[in-house]
């Protein structure tokens, strides 16, 4: 069996300020040419890690082209994304002919003069390989489920979880998928349905903890191969950006169409249980300080870099230090300026800093204080999704009368806990921790939290969608519009 396997994925915000192009992935991304994958999994190498460990069983000839992946950020330039994607496509040419092709993309990658990223490639691999070469592809829930991307592969996989603890069972599910596939014991048919809505399903609570056992429970049907919930994402102004349903089966169309027409009902009727509460920060900061003893945690969702945001926005910062909020930390804050300075100061130094504020309107103003250098780090590496190490170059933590703030001059949302840990602060010796996040902190945090609040604030990754100057997405579309 000849397999090759790549990955090209980064998830686009078109409302960011931030320019995502070559160099995001070349050098601040993770970046490796045909063959220099690493011998650990990465970000988004499951189907990759997957297949070296079933190639390695069963004596497979393993091709693995280029595995690139950038932070997300604004719209990719099409220099950036017509390099990496011909350089992934000679990748694949070059060890012709394969078996199998195993993919791993992101879903939601927006380019200038490509509005699905994915389709496109998903397209011109066909090309190459013919209609006899399987083609599976692994990507994010909070993709754009296109019909170009259904049309030219033999099967498409989401991970099921959010946080995506689960990259690489998804990658293991894909690898055997296809391998059947390959070896003529199943033939898959596909239904991809749109619910008319876009939400993210949060799987760590109700209702997306029944959500997801019902999905797993629907896969262990008979004839039922695959289900997947493309929760979309919403801060795409693309026409099919939207939460989707693919459901595949063994050789039965119509049983695929009713099951995934069934769950994109289901999914259309709990659309406002699936929204959790999102107070305003006053709100947020107010429950916190009322809240059973022990260590809250709020998620800044709409300053989350994992979302395309500056991940610099002072909203939450201002009112913290104009309230004098007691025992508190916030972070990562993105300033790479204010952590020069903080350096030169050195650790324990008293001086005042500029603060945040420096992107864009969304960042809101910068602050201005005098502050207290707590810790310095150079290098700090925080554990990201999956367990795969997630660099935040040099980090200091700094006290403003009683607020700390964590900054960070390597851009990227709170993942784990040992972002604060790993420079001396104890979460547990706070009373509010506020994360840049939306929720791929939360398989992490919640081990210290005693409550946790998503709050609404203004940024890129704002949670009202309606306020969004949206001029190309298909509507109509719940909530942006009824």
């Amino acid at each position: 069996m000849r397999v090759f396997s790549a990955v090209l994925a980064t998830e686009t915000n078109t409302f960011s300020p931030i320019p995502t192009g070559l160099g995001a992935f070349v050098s601040g991304g993770d970046y490796y040419p045909a063959g220099q994958h690493p011998d650990h999994m990465t970000l988004y190498g499951g189907q990759l890690w997957a297949a070296r460990e079933r190639g390695r069983r069963e004596g497979w000839t393993l091709f693995e082209g280029l595995s690139a992946s950038a932070e997300p950020g604004g719209t990719t330039t099409r220099h950036a994304y017509e390099t990496l994607r011909d350089q992934l496509l000679d990748d694949l040419r070059a060890v012709l002919p394969v078996d199998m092709v195993l993919m791993s993309l992101h879903g939601a990658m927006v380019a200038d003069g490509y509005d699905d990223c994915e389709g496109d490639i998903l397209a011109r691999i066909r090309a190459i390989v013919g209609p006899d070469t399987v083609v599976g592809c692994e990507l994010d829930p909070h993709c754009h489920m296109t019909s170009e991307m259904v049309d030219n592969v033999d099967i498409l996989l989401t991970y099921k979880e959010y946080p995506h603890t689960d990259v690489y069972e998804c990658g293991v599910q894909l690898v055997d998928l296809c391998h059947r596939i390959a070896t003529g014991e199943i033939r898959p048919k596909a239904a991809l349905v749109d619910t008319s809505m876009v939400s993210l399903i949060r799987t760590t609570t109700e209702p997306g903890l029944s959500i997801i056992r019902g999905i797993r429970a629907m896969e262990q049907k008979d004839k039922v191969l695959s289900v997947s919930i493309a929760q979309g994402f919403p801060w795409a102004d693309v026409p099919e950006m939207g939460t989707r349903v693919v459901v595949y089966t063994d050789d039965n169309e119509d049983l695929a169409q009713s099951l995934a027409q069934r769950l994109a009902n289901d999914l259309y009727a709990m659309r406002a249980e699936i929204v959790p509460p999102m107070p305003s920060i006053d709100e947020a900061l107010d429950q916190a300080l009322v809240a059973p003893a022990g260590t809250v945690v709020i998620a800044d969702t709409a300053d989350n870099a994992g979302g395309g945001a500056a991940s610099d926005s002072t909203f939450f910062l201002a009112r913290m230090i104009a309230r004098g909020i007691p025992d508190a930390v916030i972070g990562p804050l993105w300033d790479p300026i204010a952590v020069r300075l903080v350096f030169e100061a050195g650790e324990g130094a008293v001086l005042p800093l500029r603060v945040g504020g420096k992107v864009g309107p969304r960042s809101g103003d910068p602050v201005d204080v005098t502050c207290r250098v707590v810790a310095l780090k150079r290098g700090l590496v925080m554990t990201g999704l999956g367990g795969v190490p997630s660099p935040m170059g040099d980090c200091a933590l700094i006290d403003c009368g009683g607020v700390e703030v964590l900054l960070a001059s390597e851009r990227s949302q709170a993942i784990d806990t040992d972002l604060f840990s790993n420079i001396g602060c104890d979460l547990t010796d706070k009373r509010i921790v506020v994360v840049k996040s939306t929720q791929h902190f939360r398989a992490s945090y919640e081990k210290v939290a005693s409550a946790v609040i998503y709050a609404a604030s203004e940024g890129t990754v704002t949670s009202n969608l309606a306020s969004l100057p949206y001029t190309r997405i298909k509507l109509p579309k719940w909530p942006v519009t009824a």
